[in-house]
């Protein structure tokens, strides 16, 4: 690793933000800095604002590098600035709480980079109201052996069910091999609600893709070639990649927003710490109207009811 490079200022709204050892390399392949990554969040500024926006927050560190190890952080450190926001949170099973980031500005964000954030993985509820989630995660996870193709046709079966439904549905790259849909909710039902619903949202888009969709809970049982619609997602203290978040892979990915008529030609490497900024730059948030789209879960309780769904326990081992 290359020696420490001197500390520098930057100014992020009305906040000053002190970045230490910009020169740091984070992504050895393409040899892209603890600054780079600063610059990127910065030039989407507005977008990750939006996607973590008064969330809970954990953090994907990575002290070293990505040639080093990743570390989990819930717990906002006690010598973090007087301004950064936080949010408690109450974990049942430890009884403890912890203050997690909440994201309301951008130098948020950028201290968070500072400490070496490089993967923002916010809660899908709000600090106004931790326990009732108020965005539904459509998450299209592909198993091992299963092509890219599979998942666009699923993510536009999914479309077709959320049109018929009257709900809008946002989707965006993970920043890996799948793709997620948000869908806003209003924050009216616990997390095992939601999570009931998204299952039985799951199994009407199994129904129709059966040669394409699993939503069978053990992955030992999971044929690999198909997409799993992974409603897990939904329980509680279950995070995903936010929109615009860097994922830590080599090449920088970045969790991107899409247009629907994208879905079918983009590829996930399309969208990069290098590409993105551009992209922003022409399109703005793709996201940004989300908050104007909330929609009402009651239909997918009646299927859940309907078919008797009921999700497995989340004790048991995936």
């Amino acid at each position: 690793m290359a020696g420490s490079s001197p500390s520098i200022e930057l100014e992020i709204g009305d906040r000053t933000v002190r970045i230490s050892n910009p020169d740091r390399v984070y992504f050895p392949r393409s040899a892209a800095t603890k600054l780079d990554l600063v610059d990127y969040y910065r030039s989407v500024g507005d977008g990750i604002v939006r996607a973590l926006r008064e969330r809970p927050c954990m953090l994907h560190r990575f002290p070293d590098g990505l040639a080093g190890a990743k570390v989990h952080q819930k717990r906002v450190p006690r010598s973090a600035p007087d301004w950064l926001e936080t949010v408690r949170v109450h974990f049942p099973r430890y009884n403890r709480t912890a203050d997690e980031l909440c994201v309301t500005e951008l130098a948020h964000v950028i201290w968070a980079v500072q400490m070496s954030t490089v993967e923002f993985h916010p809660w899908n509820s709000r600090r106004g109201h931790v326990e009732y989630p108020d965005e539904w995660r459509i998450d299209l996870d592909p198993m091992p052996d299963c092509p890219y193709s599979r998942v666009r046709r699923v993510a536009q079966v999914a479309r077709e069910v959320l049109d018929e439904l009257g709900a809008v549905g946002w989707p965006k790259t993970s920043g890996g091999k799948g793709m997620h849909v948000y869908v806003r909710i209003a924050p009216e039902h616990g997390f095992a609600e939601v999570r009931r619903a998204a299952l039985a949202f799951a199994r009407e888009v199994e129904r129709r893709a059966p040669a394409d969709v699993t939503t069978t809970w053990w992955r030992k049982d999971r044929d690999p070639k198909l997409l799993f619609v992974d409603y897990n997602q939904n329980a509680r203290d279950h995070t995903i990649a936010a929109a615009y978040s860097v994922r830590g892979n080599q090449r920088g990915t970045v969790s991107a927003p899409l247009r629907w008529d994208e879905v079918d030609v983009a590829e996930p490497d399309d969208f990069t710490m290098q590409t993105m900024p551009a992209r922003f730059a022409e399109l703005g948030d793709l996201h940004a109207g989300i908050d104007d789209a909330v929609f009402d879960i009651a239909p997918l309780l009646e299927w859940a009811e309907r078919d008797g769904t009921e999700p497995a326990d989340l004790d048991e081992p995936e």
